[in-house]
Parts: C-alpha cells; structure tokens; sequence
C-alpha cells in the first residue's frame, strides 16, 4: 500500500495535478527553424520561403516596463505564453525618462532595447524594436533621431535572425503621403546596413488606414503595414478595411492589438477579440498584444498585484493575459 502511494505521488507530481502553474508549450515558428524573415508575395515568411504567423505580445511603454525586460521573463514569455515575437515599445514623446526624443535617457532606452533583443534571441523568439510613435503624431517630428537611431541598431543587429524594425508605431493627424516621406527615408538607412531587414511601418489614424497606404505603397522589398485594433472599439468596418488592403496586394502585421476598447481599460470583448483572431489566422496576418505590465488597465497581461518578474502561474495573468495565453495554445496546436 505504501509503495503504491508513492507510486501515486509521484505520478502527481509528473502531471502537474492540482498546480496552477502554466503549462509549456510551443509552437514550431521560431528563429532557430524558420530563420531570417522575409515577405514572399506580401506574406510573411520565413527564411524559407513558406508562411509564418507570428504570436506575441508588446510590453508596457520603456523605461517603465524595463522591469521585464530581463533573461527571465523574456523566457518565460516565450515557454508559458508560447510567445514567438515580443515587441519593444520604446516611446519617443514623452515626460521625464520615458520620451527618447524629449529629454529622456537615450542610453538607457537604448541598452534597454538592445538588452530585449539579446534576450529574446536567447529564448529563441523574433524581436521588434518599436519606433513608438504616439503623441508625437508625425514621425517627421522626431526624423534626426530616428536615422540616428535606426543607423545604429541596423548596424548592431545586422547579423541576427530575430530582429524586426518597426518604424513608426501609431502616426496620427497626418495623411498617408506624409507618412510615405518618412519611411522613403528611413528604410534605405536600415537596409543599408541590414539589406534584409523585415520593416514594418506605421499606416494614418493610429495605424488604422491600411487601406489607404495600399493605393500608394513604398517600392521596397521585405515591407509590411501596420494594422492595430482594439476588439471593443474596432470591429467589422476596420476588418473590412484590412480586409480591402490585403486584395490590393500588400502584406499586414498588426503589431498592436487589445481585447478592450482603444483606450486600453474598460470591458474585454472576447467575442470580438475571437473574430479578429479568426480573420487574421485565415489571412496569414502575425499579431502582437498590448501589454505586457501589471497596470491598472485591463489590456494589460499580469494582474496589478503581481510582483513577480518570473515563476509565473496562470493566476498571476489577468482576463487579457489567461485568453491571449489560449489564444496562441490554440493556434500553436492547430499549425503543428
């Protein structure tokens, strides 16, 4: 009787029976099987040459979330969540620390940055620097730095196979063309050092006008348009819209998305947030999440009492983070 106890226990513990830890797992698009990313006929793909999703999510604005920007969370994003893209939101407007244009520590945001993408690399995901502009509007405003910025982080990560430049995150109170004229410029900088580069760029109304940016696209290769939502605002009409982008022959990657409204509080829309997951796993579009931080905001992933940078277990994840977590189990299962 006593041998068959341990027999039991043992088995429990193996299981994982009665933990509510996150259970592992993982997909199979990853750096070290899909390589260098490139865009094939619009379409993500990896090194390759065949279609890939990726299934991630962004942290809170740097410096703020710098707490979790370390070699343990960064892991853990990818093994519990199953993670295969994390996104750096480096703001460039801002009080204090937080804006790297306006008086904010230039070295730390960048260290913080360049730390995120070696951490990445080590937990075997793709990275996306994220030029995050915001209350800025247009990223025209801010042009010196970037080139700057760009020239640098291009020249650093050249040889990476995990790296994504994403050049403008949300321009708003500015037309298309306006935004054209930026990335003619900062996307030779880029591929000047990096000719391989995949460099995502920003669309009018807060990365909402995909479909205008597709009647007059950028002639360079390995380009996608940012596309964001935020399920409890955004719905038919804007899919409709992506939808419209996509038959005029350009590729989307949204790289920001929220299961609430666009103020990133209120309600959850689970219905909502399912049918843009449906729409974008149909048409090959990769999706990343806002947030990653344990704000008082229902986007965000973690629940606000959570101090915990690592030894995460499901009940440490609020509404948003629990769903974002089966989403891509989902997803991960149904590609394997």
């Amino acid at each position: 009787m006593r041998k068959a106890l341990i027999l039991l226990l043992i088995l429990l513990t193996l299981c994982g029976c009665g933990s509510s830890k996150v259970t592992s797992f993982d997909g199979k698009d990853r750096p070290s099987s899909r390589g260098k990313l490139q865009v094939v006929n619009n379409q993500l793909c990896g090194e390759d040459g065949q279609p890939i999703i990726l299934r991630g999510i962004s942290t809170y604005g740097l410096p703020m979330a710098e707490r979790y920007v370390n070699e343990d969370t960064v892991k853990e994003i990818s093994s519990k969540m199953g993670a295969n893209v994390i996104r750096y939101a480096m703001y460039t407007y801002g009080v204090g620390v937080v804006g790297y244009c306006t008086g904010g520590d230039k070295n730390r945001l960048r260290q913080t940055v360049e730390n995120g993408v070696e951490y990445a690399k080590n937990a075997d995901m793709y990275a996306i620097i994220d030029w995050h502009i915001l209350d800025d509007g247009d990223p025209n405003k801010y042009i010196d730095e970037a080139k700057d910025f760009f020239a640098t982080e291009a020249e650093k990560f050249k040889d990476y196979d995990n790296i994504i430049y994403e050049i403008c995150n949300e321009p708003n109170h500015v037309e298309w063309p306006t935004i054209k004229k930026y990335a003619e410029v900062i996307i030779p900088i880029i591929q000047e050092h990096d000719p391989d580069a995949l460099i995502l760029v920003g669309t009018p109304d807060w990365s909402q006008g995909v479909d205008v940016a597709s009647q007059d696209p950028l002639e360079f290769d390995n380009i996608l348009y940012s596309l964001h939502f935020y399920a409890a605002t955004h719905n038919t009409e804007l899919r409709n819209r992506a939808k419209k982008a996509l038959d005029n022959g350009i590729g989307i990657f949204v790289t920001e998305f929220g299961i609430t409204a666009s103020t990133g509080s209120g309600q959850v829309d689970i219905e909502e947030s399912d049918n843009w997951i449906n729409f974008l796993e149909e048409n090959r579009v990769s999706y990343v999440m806002w947030e990653f931080s344990k704000t008082a905001e229902s986007s965000a992933a973690l629940k606000p009492d959570c101090l915990k940078t690592k030894d995460f277990e499901r009940d440490d994840f609020s509404t948003a983070g629990q769903w974002l977590i089966d989403t891509i189990e989902k997803h991960n299962a149904e590609n394997k």
